[in-house]
């Protein structure tokens, strides 16, 4: 609103209802019926690969063989990475899977981690009331991303009333009715704690060696086609690749391909994107400059104020943000991009598309950008590359 007065009562009760029917109460019926009567054939177990093509289902004391006519597709999918902090496994700490069951939300809470889960959800519960401290062993949040975006967030998250704490070491970690946090400057007690610290991927116990690959990777390495092993495919989260449904299905897209022996295309990742849900959202895709630089490419940076544009202005509070452009001079080509603002993850697909064609700076700079809107500070930053 720009204009008159609103009251806005926070009710953490229809959030718990709403990720409720997000997830269908818990229950993946909604996902198996249509499979079902596509004729796939749902078995419940533990699956684990006995050799090249073959499965074996264990369930209880029922043991199962499955031998494919082509072959075994993994996307087996991550599991949270928690770290080996002193007393931490002993006590009630939160994971991404048990906060988004929360009924009731704490009095206070304190966030290990600050990427994009740790940030996303210290900001949703900072917003219900919640006092907030995010914990970050980095010297910056979203480290993944560019230190531009890193320092809007900051100061969002900051403006929110979140206790932002970088370049903290977590010593120990005791529960005793509250958590209390060492860390190496002090103590922190706060009624709850979620870990958000990374993921791993579930590789573990899978029969990786009947296949001939190695069973303590961190992740599979896959070809263009998603070949991982002999008649072994593997997609999503374990091909190291990046951990985004959209990538997963893109994956299963190429692998499916193969599968059916269809002429490609095939995976291409120089513009895999990727969106963190905080408010102003942080959109990005293809190379950070840090990354593009450490490629030994001629490297041109170009970046714009979201506030200062005319859309930033008329969007007023909350219009803060920056778009930031990484071509590569030699080519005359972005390799990468990112767009902080309150419609980040939009802006993105324009930046998306550029990288992923290839599209040279000078046509985009003589594309039609609409008058007022976010996505027209594009243009200033392409105009700021002086390419």
């Amino acid at each position: 609103m720009l204009a008159g007065d609103v009251e806005v009562r926070p009710d953490w009760g229809r959030v718990a209802a709403r990720i409720r029917e997000a997830n269908h109460d818990w229950d993946d019926a909604s996902h198996v019926r249509p499979l079902e009567r596509a004729g796939v054939t749902v078995v419940r177990g533990h699956g684990r690969l006995a050799g090249p093509g073959r499965v074996v289902i264990e369930s209880g004391d029922r043991r199962r063989e499955v031998v494919a006519a082509r072959g075994v597709v993994l996307d087996t999918g991550t599991d949270p990475d928690v770290p080996p902090v002193d007393g931490l496994a002993a006590t009630p700490y939160w994971t991404n899977r048990e906060v988004v069951r929360v009924t009731e939300p704490p009095e206070s809470l304190a966030v290990l981690g600050a990427g994009p889960i740790g940030v996303e959800l210290a900001q949703v519960f900072a917003r219900f009331g919640v006092a907030v401290t995010l914990l970050e062993t980095a010297d910056r949040i979203l480290g993944g991303e560019e230190p531009e975006s890193s320092e809007v967030v900051a100061r969002a998250l900051a403006a929110d009333g979140v206790d932002v704490r970088t370049g903290v070491a977590i010593r120990r970690v005791d529960h005793d009715g509250c958590f209390r946090i060492v860390t190496d400057d002090g103590e922190l007690s706060t009624e709850a704690l979620l870990v958000a610290t990374g993921r791993r991927a579930n590789l573990d116990d899978l029969g990786l060696e009947t296949v001939g690959l190695d069973p303590s990777a961190g992740r599979l390495t896959t070809d263009e086609r998603m070949r991982a092993g002999e008649r072994l495919w593997a997609v999503g989260d374990i091909t190291g690749e990046g951990d985004y449904t959209h990538l997963s299905l893109y994956q299963a897209g190429v692998a499916v391909r193969d599968i059916l022996g269809e002429d490609g295309p095939w995976a291409d990742y120089r513009a895999v994107s990727r969106v963190t849900f905080c408010d102003p959202e942080v959109g990005s895709v293809g190379m950070t400059e840090a990354l593009a630089r450490d490629a030994g490419l001629d490297v041109r940076v170009g970046t714009a104020d979201l506030a200062g544009a005319a859309r930033g202005w008329i969007h007023g509070s909350g219009g803060d943000g920056v778009v930031k452009l990484v071509a590569d001079a030699g080519r005359g080509v972005l390799v990468g991009a990112s767009a902080v603002g309150p419609c980040g993850g939009e802006v993105l697909g324009l930046l998306a598309a550029a990288v992923h064609a290839e599209i040279p700076v000078a046509t985009l700079r003589q594309m039609h950008f609409a008058y007022p809107t976010f996505h027209r500070v594009v243009l200033a930053a392409l105009v700021d590359l002086g390419l």
